[in-house]
């Protein structure tokens, strides 16, 4: 990101700050959330899956951020998705019913889910195309310290002040640096003024990696750790250290990615990224030894990482710049319309045939989504109409 800060001081630290604090709010949320729920709501299988399902509407309602930001800049739509955010976790906090919780969780998911396709916009109509896998690897590292801040909070906090304490401290705070951030987000910043609003069938293998990507997402997301907490009973300080681990370990990962993808190319991180996920699924489905199961957790968070080869062959394939933010926005609503089955859909087959039925699923998609990476072309200019 050193070109960044020598061209654009301001953007440059808009990007860190916001991403800093969308991170660290978010993982707060996912470190105790099923804990949470488990703990002091007695949310079992099939109401989890219904609550993520509902978590997931906003990122399928992501594509009107395209029209958004035909009135308000990227900018300022980070630091409103991180005042919501704050607003959100507030709400968990307060959550004493399943009703509640997933009205909580919807107001977090909004916050969450409208923030990344702005920001990945604002990187990719910044920087050349040959430095954006760096950067974007680089901010994700960024995310990574951001989580392994937010996990030693949670291990050294929850006990002392309880979960609903933490979620209202943590979000008042997300919420205030999202007010100070939007007294930043004045003017272009050097990005284009205008955006259009236009999807093409010649990115139709970008939309089918996003719904694949997204189905594999939730299958993880969902049901990898309400594994670990209702199956083998892990505590929400043995999450808190697998999340501190990932945070570590992603520190370093993301960065090597970003520079990875830059050296070898999309398809061939995306195919390693798929390669890798049947094996991690499988052993979701068939390994009962606990140890080895924090491993594939780890490895499987890693492996999210390599996602980023899809933000960058967009930026490769896209007509114009000016529609990034668009396609950006349809990615992350495409990535969701899985969501709107799988935590549902998989619940139910978890309480009907079990774990190892719900993660055979994700091998499935995990073995096409690596038959369709091999379409992956990425031409050596940026095509012409």
């Amino acid at each position: 990101m050193r070109k960044l800060l020598e061209q654009n001081r301001g953007l440059f630290v808009y990007l860190i700050v916001s991403s800093f604090l969308l991170n660290f709010g978010h993982r707060v949320w996912q470190a105790m959330f099923n804990n949470f729920a488990v703990e002091k709501i007695g949310v079992g299988p099939e109401a989890i899956g219904w609550i993520q399902s509902v978590r997931e509407l906003p990122g399928l309602m992501a594509f009107l951020l395209a029209f958004l930001a035909l009135v308000l800049s990227e900018l300022r739509i980070m630091a409103l998705s991180l005042v919501v955010l704050g607003v959100g976790l507030v709400f968990t906090g307060q959550a004493t019913s399943i009703p509640f919780l997933l009205v909580a969780t919807i107001v977090m998911s909004f916050g969450f889910h409208f923030f990344e396709p702005c920001s990945n916009g604002v990187v990719l109509m910044s920087i050349e195309r040959a430095e954006s896998p760096k950067v974007l690897g680089q901010l994700r590292s960024l995310g990574a310290i951001a989580a392994l801040t937010a996990t030693g909070v949670v291990y050294l906090l929850v006990d002392r002040l309880g979960y609903r304490a933490l979620f209202t401290i943590i979000g008042i705070a997300v919420a205030v640096g999202g007010v100070i951030l939007l007294t930043r987000a004045k003017g272009h910043h050097g990005l284009p003024p205008k955006r259009h609003v236009k999807l093409r069938k010649r990115y139709w293998l970008f939309y089918t990696l996003a719904f694949l990507m997204g189905s594999r997402r939730h299958i993880f997301t969902t049901f990898a750790p309400f594994l670990l907490v209702l199956t083998y009973g892990v505590n929400v300080q043995t999450m808190s250290i697998l999340f501190l681990v990932n945070a570590l370990i992603n520190t370093y990962v993301y960065q090597k990615v970003g520079k990875l993808v830059a050296k070898l190319g999309e398809r061939t991180m995306l195919t390693i990224a798929f390669a890798t996920l049947i094996p991690v699924f499988l052993g979701y489905a068939y390994v009962s030894i606990l140890p080895i199961l924090f491993v594939l957790f780890v490895l499987d968070n890693m492996l999210f990482g390599f996602n980023l080869g899809l933000t960058t062959y967009l930026q490769k394939i896209a007509l114009t710049p000016e529609e990034l933010t668009s396609n950006l926005s349809a990615q992350t609503t495409i990535n969701h319309m899985s969501a709107v089955i799988i935590p549902v859909g998989g619940g139910t087959i978890w309480a009907l045939l079990g774990p190892q039925a719900t993660f055979m699923i994700g091998v499935a998609i995990a073995a096409i989504s690596l038959v369709l990476a091999q379409w992956i072309r990425v031409p050596d200019a940026r095509p012409q109409e």
